[in-house]
């Protein structure tokens, strides 16, 4: 008998999951397929937008390599060079 009564019993999360359920239901199928279309085309550019990010980085760092290079190769001084 105590079974009965331990399982009657729910946890108020567990109502308002089932809740939540139940309203996901009375959406039509043409708005849960766009709500997933949505939600793949955001995991998606995320993908790219992590690519895109990776690579301007990159290129930033071999940007800063070359200027370093640049600024200090062209400012050196000439010791070679006779003044008569």
């Amino acid at each position: 008998m105590g079974k009965k009564d331990a399982g009657a019993t729910k946890l108020p999360v567990d109502q308002y999951r089932k809740q939540i359920g139940k309203q996901d239901y009375k959406k039509t199928k043409s708005v849960l397929k766009s709500t997933r279309l949505k939600a793949e085309a955001k995991k998606n550019s995320s993908i790219f937008r992590d690519a895109f990010l990776v690579i301007a980085a990159i290129l930033l760092f071999v940007l800063c390599v070359y200027a370093f290079f640049y600024l200090n190769l062209s400012t050196e001084i000439n010791l070679d060079v006779d003044t008569d």
